[in-house]
C-alpha cells in the first residue's frame, strides 16, 4: 500500500473514532504526527518526501494561507467591546515579551548563532493555536471571559507574528551572506506589496461579493468558491507582485471582514473546512520529515531544554507580566500561561525559514528546536487540556465574585471539532486556527 493510500486510511478511520480518542485525550495533531512519522523516511519510508520538495512547501504554505484569511475574516471585534484588555495585553504585550524573552534566552542556550537567528526561532514559536488545547476554549466550567481571551489570542497573534518571522530571516540571510544586502528594505517591501495585495483582494473583493449578494446573483456555493478564490489570490498575488502572502492572506482576510461586515461567515467556513483537511496533511509532513528524522538520530541536549523553556517561563512570564493590575487569581495567570500551543503555524514557519536558508549555519539547530518545541506541546497541551479544563474550571466555581466570573459572551467558536465539541449555535464563528 503506498503512502498517500495509507494516510488517506488513517484520516478515513480517525474521523470515524474522533470523539472516542478525544475522551482518551488522543486529538487529531497526535495521530497524524504520528502516522507521518511512521510512514515517512524515518519509518516504513513509504512516503516520498524531502524538505526540498516543492509541493511539501505550497501545501504548507496554502493550508496556512487559508486558515488565516479565513480567521482574520470572522473575527468578531464587537464581541470582545468592553473587555477587550485580555485579548490586548496577550497580543501587544504578552507576544512581544515572548519574542524578547525567547532570543534572549535561545542566544544564551545556542551561543554559537547570532541574535538575528535567535530572534527568528523565537518568533516561529510565539504565535499560540488553540486547536492543540481545543478543551480549553471548549469547556463552560472556564469562565467565558478567559475562553475567549485566550480564542482571540490564538486567532491573531500568527498574522501578527509574520512580518516579524519575514524580517528576521532576511536578516538571517544577509548575516551569512545568502540574501540581499539591503534586507531591511526588501522585508518592508515585502510587507508593503502585501497590503496593497490585501487591499485589492480584501476589500475591493469583499465589496463585490457582498454587492453581487444584496442582489441576489449569488448563490450559497458560488459565495464559497468566491471566498476560497480570494483566500487564494491574496496569497498568490501578493506573492506574484514580490510581496508576503501571509502578511496578505491575514490582512486580506481583516479587510475582507470589514467589507462585507462579516456577514459572509458561514460561506467561510467551506475555506476553513479545506484549511483543516489540509492541516491533517500539513501534520503528517511534519511527523515524516521533522519527528522521525530527530528521533532517528543522536539526541542533543540543548534543542529538549530550550523546548521546555519556551513552552514554560518563555510563554509563562511574558503572559503573567502581560496580566499585572487585572486582579485575575494567580491560578487563572498560570492556566492562561500554560494553554500557549504551538501549532501549525509555526509548523509552517519552520518550513519556510530552512528553505529560505537551508545551507545556512543554524539551519540544524533551527530544526531541531522547532520541532521539539511543536512536538512537546502536541503531546503536553494535548493531553493537559481536558483536565487541567476540569480542575481550573472547579476551583473557580467554588470562588465568590471574582474578575474572572465577569458578565462576557460565549467565544464565537468553532473550530470544525471533530470530536463533537461546538459553540453556540448563534456564534458559530471561528477565531483561532
Amino acid at each position: 500500500m503506498g503512502g498517500l493510500t495509507a494516510l488517506a486510511v488513517v484520516v478515513v478511520t480517525y474521523t470515524l473514532v474522533a470523539s472516542k480518542l478525544d475522551r482518551w485525550w488522543i486529538s487529531g495533531p497526535m495521530v497524524f504526527v504520528a502516522a507521518g512519522a511512521i510512514l515517512g523516511p524515518g519509518g516504513l519510508d513509504v512516503l516520498p518526501l524531502s524538505l526540498t520538495n516543492e509541493t511539501v512547501l505550497t501545501i504548507t504554505e496554502l493550508t496556512l494561507a487559508l486558515l488565516l484569511f479565513a480567521d482574520a475574516s470572522t473575527v468578531r471585534f464587537r464581541d470582545v467591546e468592553g473587555d477587550a484588555g485580555l485579548p490586548i495585553r496577550l497580543l501587544l504585550v504578552g507576544l512581544p515579551l515572548t519574542v524578547i524573552a525567547g532570543a534572549l534566552l535561545a542566544h544564551l542556550v545556542f551561543p554559537e548563532v547570532g541574535w538575528a537567528a535567535a530572534a527568528l526561532i523565537a518568533t516561529i514559536l510565539a504565535p499560540t493555536d488553540a486547536a492543540l488545547g481545543l478543551a480549553v476554549v471548549t469547556n463552560k466550567a472556564v469562565p467565558a471571559r478567559i475562553r475567549r481571551a485566550l480564542n482571540v489570542e490564538s486567532g491573531l497573534n500568527d498574522g501578527i507574528a509574520t512580518p516579524f518571522v519575514t524580517l528576521f530571516i532576511a536578516m538571517v540571510a544577509a548575516e551569512e551572506s545568502i540574501g540581499d544586502k539591503a534586507w531591511g528594505l526588501e522585508a518592508l517591501k515585502q510587507i508593503g506589496l502585501a497590503v496593497v495585495a490585501a487591499v485589492v483582494v480584501g476589500y475591493i473583493g469583499g465589496r463585490l461579493l457582498a454587492f453581487a449578494k444584496e442582489r441576489g446573483w449569488t448563490a450559497e456555493v458560488s459565495e464559497q468558491i468566491a471566498i476560497l478564490a480570494l483566500a487564494l489570490l491574496a496569497y498568490e498575488g501578493a506573492v506574484a507582485i514580490g510581496g508576503n502572502g501571509f502578511v496578505a492572506a491575514f490582512a486580506g482576510g481583516i479587510l475582507f471582514g470589514a467589507a462585507t461586515r462579516r456577514r459572509l461567515t458561514e460561506p467561510v467556513e467551506f475555506t476553513e473546512t479545506l484549511g483543516l483537511s489540509a492541516s491533517f496533511l500539513v501534520w503528517s509532513l511534519f511527523g515524516a520529515l521533522f519527528v522521525g528524522e530527530l528521533l532517528t538520530h543522536e539526541l542533543s541536549a540543548k534543542p529538549i531544554v530550550y523546548a521546555l523553556l519556551s513552552l514554560t517561563v518563555i510563554r509563562m512570564v511574558p503572559v503573567a507580566i502581560a496580566l499585572i493590575g487585572t486582579h485575575l487569581r494567580p491560578s487563572t495567570v498560570a492556566f492562561m500561561g500554560w494553554f500557549g500551543p504551538r501549532g501549525l503555524a509555526s509548523v509552517v514557519f519552520t518550513l519556510i525559514a530552512l528553505e529560505e536558508f537551508e545551507h545556512a549555519g543554524g539551519g540544524a539547530m533551527l530544526a531541531q528546536t522547532a520541532t521539539w518545541t511543536i512536538l512537546l506541546s502536541v503531546v503536553l497541551h494535548g493531553i493537559t487540556a481536558s483536565p487541567l479544563a476540569a480542575i481550573y474550571g472547579a476551583s473557580i466555581a467554588r470562588a465568590g465574585n471574582i474578575p474572572e466570573k465577569a458578565p462576557a459572551s460565549e467565544p464565537g467558536i468553532r473550530l470544525h471539532d471533530l470530536a463533537g465539541r461546538h459553540g453556540p449555535p448563534s456564534q458559530q464563528v471561528r477565531e483561532t486556527t
